[in-house]
């Protein structure tokens, strides 16, 4: 997110921060105190309001936006939703060692992964506007794939306008 957002001179913000903020706890609390449901409605609260600012980069670290097609709804209104995706291996080697993932903290596994992706597979396929393949790359490498997908999806928008005007 912070590569990206120094790139494109975007401010980043991460819906789960903004809720740990405002919340005064951290996500794995939230959902041990109140469930996942309240947290759903407080990270679509937060995209919603974000989604109505400009030049700035929404970011959803943990996947779970896309359970609420209000969430996508309202990111596309203004954006574009990017889906850095990557195999349940990679998921697994970079937040193995991660107890805040209130999903995974009873079984953080490569087969659990695997589940929750499957699952939230077609969600992620028809959100998406963009798709970066992210397994062995590093930040950098996914950032300059983001911002060189960006300009060719603007490219394609702004050909296909010129198009449908001179109909």
């Amino acid at each position: 997110g912070v590569a990206l957002s120094n790139m494109l001179a975007m401010e980043q913000i991460d819906v789960d921060r903004v809720i740990e903020e405002r919340m005064n706890m951290r996500v794995s609390e939230i959902f041990q105190l109140y469930g996942e449901q309240v947290f759903r409605q407080l990270e679509s609260n937060v995209v919603e309001e974000l989604s109505k600012r400009e030049n700035v980069i929404i970011f959803c670290s943990g996947g779970g936006v896309v359970l609420n097609e209000k969430n996508i709804e309202n990111i596309k209104e203004t954006g574009v939703v990017v889906w850095l995706k990557a195999s349940p291996q990679e998921i697994y080697r970079r937040i193995c060692d991660d107890q805040s993932r209130p999903l995974l903290k009873d079984n953080m596994s490569i087969d659990k992964i695997s589940q929750m992706l499957e699952s939230r597979l077609p969600l992620y396929e028809s959100a998406a506007d963009l798709v970066v393949n992210t397994d062995g790359k590093d930040v950098e490498q996914v950032s300059h794939e983001i911002v060189q997908q960006l300009m060719e999806l603007d490219l394609n928008r702004s050909a296909h306008h010129r198009c449908a005007s001179n109909l």
